[in-house]
């Protein structure tokens, strides 16, 4: 949309967006563009709520009202209200009693440890999920959990493990990788009983599990590493798929 909406100016129609992905929205460079720090597919926030999803449209619009161009990327300064319920009126349990990770993860393999503590929490949820589901979506990688474990901490640990799949780079081995993380802790963690939402799930995940924070770790050390080893793939991965720009908000809203 933002490359359309250059094309839509040169004829001499104001345009305006809603950004659901900042850093794509830096490259663009759209004439006007609100960055939202919503989930991917709700760019007005929470669904039945027409008052908040009001304010998010009149934000959006107000932008045509602007004069300091020729691009402005504005942030919307508020996160969506949360879901107020499901369907049946059953919100989320609390997720899984995980073991707390210790002070310092990066301290001696301690994210490794950690991990590895909260997969075997997991475990049980995920194969009953597997039963109810009779599918997952983890495999990408072509890896157990604990291999995924061995391979994402070795770049913590600053190794350069081996390729587990010689038919594609290095930087894309680990994307698979990661992808099958979180499949495992989210599946396990939605056979929980009641219903929650992609954002719940989300801040659960990288709020309060290692394996989230271990990908907040992570984050800086294969950015540095796709320079040196100039893996375009693994950059691209590193800013704008690790971590989702709605979780990198709230981590520096919360810092």
């Amino acid at each position: 949309m933002g490359g359309l909406a250059h094309f839509l100016e040169d004829e001499g129609l104001a345009t305006t967006q809603i950004s659901l992905i900042r850093p794509q929205t830096e490259n663009t460079r759209p004439p006007r563009a609100l960055w939202v720090p919503f989930e991917l597919g709700r760019p007005l926030g929470a669904p039945n709520d027409p008052a908040f999803q009001t304010k998010v449209l009149r934000a959006v619009l107000a932008l045509l009202e602007r004069d300091d161009g020729p691009v402005i990327l504005d942030d919307f300064p508020e996160d969506a209200p949360a879901v107020a319920a499901a369907e049946d009126g059953e919100g989320w349990f609390c997720p899984i009693n995980l073991p707390p990770p210790p002070a310092d993860l990066a301290a001696g393999g301690g994210f490794k440890a950690a991990i590895e503590a909260e997969i075997g929490g997991l475990t049980t949820w995920y194969d009953i999920a597997l039963r109810q589901r009779g599918r997952t979506t983890m495999g990408l990688s072509g890896m157990t959990i604990h291999e995924i474990t061995d391979f994402i901490c070795a770049f913590l640990d600053g190794e350069m493990p081996d390729n587990p799949n010689e038919n594609q780079s290095l930087g894309q081995s680990l994307k698979f990788a990661v992808e099958d993380l979180k499949a495992f802790y989210r599946e396990a963690a939605g056979a929980q009983p009641g219903h929650n939402t992609g954002k719940e799930m989300n801040n659960w995940f990288y709020g309060d599990t290692a394996a989230g924070k271990a990908l907040y770790a992570l984050w800086p050390i294969i950015d540095k590493l796709a320079e040196t080893a100039d893996d375009s793939f693994m950059k691209t991965f590193a800013n704008l798929l690790l971590i989702p720009a709605s979780q990198k908000y709230r981590a520096k809203k919360e810092a």
